[in-house]
This record gives C-alpha cells, structure tokens and sequence, in this order.
C-alpha cells in the first residue's frame, strides 16, 4: 500500500505537471485560456495560493493529458488525483 502523499509532494507533482503542460503550446496554450493567464503572467501566477491545485484540475480534467502525464513519470494517475486533494485540502463543513 503505498504512502498518503504529503503536502511538500504534491506541490512538487504540481510544479512538473505545470513543466510538462509548459513544454508544449499545444498543452499549453489552452490552460492559458481556460486561467486567463498569458504567458508573461505565468510566472507570477504561480505563486499565489491555489495555482498549484488550478494546475491539477486542468490535468484531471483531460483523460489523455492526465494519463500522458503519469506515464511520463511512471505514476499511477491516482497519484495525480491524490495530489490535487492534498493541495484543495480538506472540505468546508456544512453549516445550514
């Protein structure tokens, strides 16, 4: 059984995922139109709170990105998965 992912992982998964969608314009280009962001802006993007978790749900939401993505890395694409819920962290309580 392997390991629940830690905090500093999934961040770290998150920032090659960016580097594997940065790689190519054909990966890239429509992150930039689903964020808004251009490429100048990336960078500074990139450091505020929840960019990282952005970065993951763009991957999981494409079945070929994601499972291009985990083979690359030799990861299960759960891995991925786990690490978006690492970085969206626990849900909000609901209060009626």
């Amino acid at each position: 059984m392997a390991h629940p992912i830690t905090s500093e992982e999934a961040q770290t998964l998150a920032l090659k995922a960016l580097a594997f969608l940065a790689s190519e314009p054909e990966r890239l280009e429509p992150f930039l139109a689903a964020t808004g962001l251009g490429p100048a802006t990336l960078r500074s993007a990139a450091q505020e709170p929840g960019f990282l978790l952005g970065v993951l749900d763009h991957l999981c939401a494409s079945d070929s990105l994601l499972l291009e993505f985990a083979g690359n890395l030799s990861l299960k694409p759960e891995m991925v998965a786990q690490a978006r819920e690492v970085l969206a962290g626990p849900p909000e309580a609901y209060e009626p």
